[in-house]
């Protein structure tokens, strides 16, 4: 039940507050004062919406901001719902239960994203949202019989939220994801659930079936392994007999290579010994003449250095006493005698001496210079002389190191060099040119060519008769079994291998098909339960609806015989997807568009009063109705205000009907059992209300 409205520069209410209390309030005035502005005041508090275009239209011309506060009660319990907007399209809405006095906030704002939102909290404790909350309780001016010109879908849809049905779905919707939460688990723990069973059992077939096809492939491929093994060690035990004869032949083949290798490698060495030897008579050949000079050339080299050494002081010393000179003629060129007077002491002076006359000190300076060059040229004609010597000396030094080195004391060393060269060349010219053919001339060389010839001839008497030709075939022979075998064991570990899997599969595959067969019955009976209990169609809800339509009827037509219609029954029935309505006189089913203006309202007020009696008994009892006396004669408005004013005395467990009366015709409630009448009037300052 609503106890007050508050409404703040909202449409066209500048500062407004209702009261209301049980039983019936009516609000009168003309049109445009403001009346209807508290269902829209109501429904926007409440859910957020309205019947206006756009929420910037509810505030008040000129404000800033507006504001509506709806409190109600519900069970014994008190509740606030505020919602505020700007002129920016700003929102703001608090939803609070009054408790030990203060208002304790249950819900603020509409931020969905985050799990918040104040409409879906109003929406529970109310038990309807706005859509439903219209057309079950707000009757809007003209639209009374609204509820009769409902689609029989939404009407039955209405139903559903009237009675609770909805509440259904919830439950539902849980056992659906109780459903679905099993499946996962049971996929979770063995990678199947109860919809999977037709397909494992086919898949258990197939695998039954190929492994009824692979059984008879494993015994043909057992056979086959068996008779080429056998095959194979026979071929191999010939083979054992002639292989040696293979290594023979390799042998024979190594053992000539060696022979002529060796001979090569014979030759080769007499060669390098002839050629060594050579080359040590040439480079001792004059060796023993350069030796024989080695000691006077030392003596003569020695003089030499000093003859070079003297004349490099010689030179110094000429050198310096030409650089002497230089500074006595420079000095020499200062004093100049005048008057045979000296330029220093001014004493009389005859002459100066030869030190201090320019001419003396330069005859000097180029007797000094030819000396120095007679000098040079004997000390360049001494180190060329030196150089000639030295180079004489190095070669005789040169001659000592080779025969040093090749171990070379006298001419007699020399000769017998000489005689052994001979011997050597005499030894080589008797070797064959070519050793690729005569295997037994070769074999001369020495001792161990010899050796290696008589390994030669008998390895070839070892190997005689042999075919290689054949042996090769043979040895193809085997590698082609040996492929053939190793095949065969591969297809054979195949088989087996797909066998042993096909075998395990099927086990697990049958204990899987199994445990889904009880999953799938204790599924059963979870839809079952489901669709038996909680679906909207099930028995439950259909026996719900079955009872709720009954007692509609019943109502609606108790409250069509107050309103002395010729209407004297409505009976509403569930089809498959709808509820249809029949009306009823005393001989005749009357089809509702045949019915007049007023008895259509007539039919709808009654169905709402119905309906509105039986939500009497949920959270929701009031009703709301703008202009419900339009197309109504008098005697109509009177039996309305009459159902009215005992609809409104009716006590439903406990929770009186609560009624909001919005018209132009106040004269019918004179003398009426209502609770409050509110006059609206229009001003310039906005809406007018007075209490009457």
């Amino acid at each position: 039940m609503i106890t007050s409205v508050e409404l703040g520069d909202f449409l066209s209410h500048s500062e407004t507050k209702l009261e209301f209390g049980n039983g019936v309030t009516v609000f009168v005035g003309q049109n445009g004062a403001g009346k209807s502005s508290i269902i829209d005041a109501i429904t926007f508090a409440l859910f957020g919406q309205h019947t206006r275009k756009s929420n910037r239209g509810l505030i008040k011309r000129g404000a800033n901001q507006g504001f509506t506060k709806v409190e109600f009660n519900i069970n014994g319990k008190q509740y606030q719902a505020v919602r505020k907007i700007d002129n920016k399209g700003g929102l703001a809405a608090k939803f609070t239960e009054k408790i030990n006095g203060e208002f304790l906030e249950i819900a603020a704002g509409e931020r969905k994203q985050f799990g918040e939102s104040m409409t879906h909290e109003v929406e529970k404790i109310i038990g309807l949202d706005f859509e439903k909350l219209k057309i079950a309780s707000i009757v809007q001016q003209g639209e009374l019989n609204a509820i009769i010109k409902a689609k029989p879908k939404e009407f039955k849809e209405l139903l559903n939220a009237v009675i609770g049905i909805d509440k259904l779905d919830v439950a539902s919707e849980a056992m659906k994801i109780i459903n679905k939460n099993f499946r996962e688990k049971i996929r979770e723990d063995i990678g199947y659930d109860d919809t999977h069973i037709d397909i494992l059992l086919r898949d258990l077939q197939k695998y039954k079936t190929e492994l009824e096809d692979a059984m008879p492939q494993k015994e043909q491929l057992k056979v086959k392994q068996t008779q080429l093994q056998k095959e194979i060690t026979e071929l191999r035990i010939k083979l054992e007999t002639e292989t040696p004869k293979i290594d023979k032949i390799n042998q024979l083949e190594l053992r000539k290579r060696e022979l002529q290798s060796y001979a090569k490698e014979a030759i080769q060495e007499i060669q390098r010994e002839i050629a060594e030897k050579e080359r040590k008579i040439r480079d001792c050949e004059g060796c023993f003449e350069h030796i024989s000079l080695k000691k006077d050339l030392e003596i003569k080299i020695e003089k030499i250095e000093l003859a070079v050494e003297g004349s490099q002081k010689k030179i110094q010393k000429l050198t310096g006493q030409v650089a002497s000179l230089k500074e006595k003629q420079a000095l020499a060129e200062k004093i100049q005698l005048k008057d045979n007077r000296c330029p220093v002491c001014d004493s009389k002076v005859e002459k100066l001496t030869p030190l201090f006359q320019e001419e003396h000190l330069k005859q000097e300076i180029i007797f000094l210079k030819e000396q120095m060059i007679v000098t040079e040229k004997e000390r360049t004609m001494y180190n060329q002389k030196r150089i000639e010597f030295s180079q004489k000396l190095q070669n005789a030094r040169n001659a000592e190191a080779t025969l040093k080195a090749h171990s070379i004391k006298d001419q007699e060393d020399i000769r017998k060099i000489q005689e052994e060269l001979k011997l050597k060349k005499g030894n080589v010219q008797k070797i064959p040119l070519s050793i690729n053919g005569n295997l037994l001339e070769v074999s001369q060389i020495d001792s161990h060519a010899k050796r290696i010839f008589e390994n030669i001839t008998k390895l070839e008497h070892e190997i005689k008769g042999f075919n290689e030709k054949e042996f090769l075939n043979l040895k193809e022979s085997i590698n082609e079994k040996q492929t053939d075998l190793s095949q065969t064991d591969h297809n054979l570990g195949a088989v087996t291998e797909k066998i042993t899997k096909y075998e395990e599969q099927i086990k697990s595959m049958q204990n899987v098909v199994s445990k889904l067969k009880v999953v799938k019955k204790y599924v059963k009976e979870l839809d079952a339960i489901q669709m038996n209990i909680f679906s909207r169609d099930g028995p439950v809800a259909t026996s719900l609806r079955s009872w709720a339509l009954n007692t509609i009827s019943t109502k609606s037509s108790e409250y069509l015989t107050l309103l002395n219609t010729k209407i004297q029954r409505i009976s509403l029935s569930e089809k498959v997807r709808d509820i249809s309505i029949t009306c009823y006189s005393k001989n005749e089913v009357l089809d509702l568009e045949s019915l007049s203006g007023g008895e259509q309202v007539s039919v709808a007020l009654a169905l709402r009063l119905g309906m509105a009696n039986l939500l009497g008994a949920s959270n929701l009892n009031l009703m709301i109705l703008d202009e419900p006396t339009t197309h109504l004669d008098a005697e109509h408005k009177k039996s309305l205000v009459d159902v009215l004013s005992q609809l409104s005395d009716i006590t439903n467990v406990g929770k009186p009907m609560q009624f909001i009366i919005i018209t132009h015709d106040s004269e019918i409630f004179e003398d009426s059992n209502v609770e409050r009448i509110y006059k609206f009037e229009s001003t310039e300052q906005g809406s007018k209300i007075t209490v009457l």
